[in-house]
């Protein structure tokens, strides 16, 4: 069960404890988290809500080991990842983490097959378990007969397919989702949140996402607000330490 209060963090996977991050912007200071606590259980789906600029993209990053908070700690299955050094921190993101971008993120110049092998290539697996990988990813997303199409040869939705197998590949222990349904139009992003609720439903994974679309929030467990740097429970006030 997601809580934003620090209570009961027990049995939580992904447990945030009085994050702040502060930006200077010239002689200004500007807080864009303010004391977020936040305890997330395994095989969780949260949908993080909230205006541009309200820090969302920013709390993504700092789960995911891809920016440093100016105070606080990130804690993940018992590894406490804030003062990681940055080779060690890139080695947990590696074997931790999978990353869902708007824009995919594809290199053009490789197949679908290819793009998903990437993450496994920082890995130590021969080169059939790696090729025995991506087929799996590739089948559960749904393209399987797609393997040696290249991103150009895609349609949107398939290329965020192609996105989503290559962020489950490694078998994470999560995945962050930023705006995963953003470029995308309604029928394609239907089918990608399809796909997104059943890796949570069917697969345990646990998950969390970015987004402005209030019926993929939907699609979530839990539902978040960010408002002025502060995580806002749906329907509650402001929850802030």
């Amino acid at each position: 069960m997601v809580r934003v209060d620090g209570s009961d963090s027990s049995k939580a996977l992904i447990r945030v404890r009085n994050l702040n991050k502060k930006y200077r912007r010239g002689a200004e200071t500007i807080d864009v988290l303010q004391g977020l606590d936040l305890d997330v259980d395994p095989g969780e789906f949260v949908a993080f809500m909230g205006p541009s600029g309200s820090g969302k993209t920013t709390l993504l990053n700092l789960l995911g080991g891809l920016d440093l908070p100016t105070s606080g700690s990130v804690t993940v299955a018992g590894d406490e990842i804030t003062n990681m050094s940055a080779p060690k921190l890139a080695a947990w993101r590696a074997r931790h983490v999978g990353f869902i971008f708007q824009m995919y993120n594809l290199i053009p110049v490789l197949t679908a097959a290819q793009n998903v092998e990437l993450p496994l290539l920082l890995t130590g697996l021969s080169k059939s378990r790696r090729r025995q990988q991506v087929e799996t990813a590739l089948t559960l997303v749904g393209l399987a007969d797609r393997t040696k199409h290249y991103p150009r040869q895609l349609s949107g939705g398939q290329e965020q397919r192609v996105a989503i197998a290559r962020a489950i590949v490694t078998d994470p222990t999560f995945l962050l989702a930023d705006e995963p349904t953003g470029d995308l139009d309604r029928g394609s992003a239907d089918e990608i949140l399809d796909l997104i609720s059943s890796l949570a439903r069917d697969y345990g994974k646990t998950i969390l996402m970015v987004t402005h679309d209030p019926r993929a929030a939907e699609r979530a467990d839990v539902e978040l607000h960010l408002e002025k740097g502060v995580l806002v429970e749906a329907g509650s006030s402001p929850v802030a330490s």
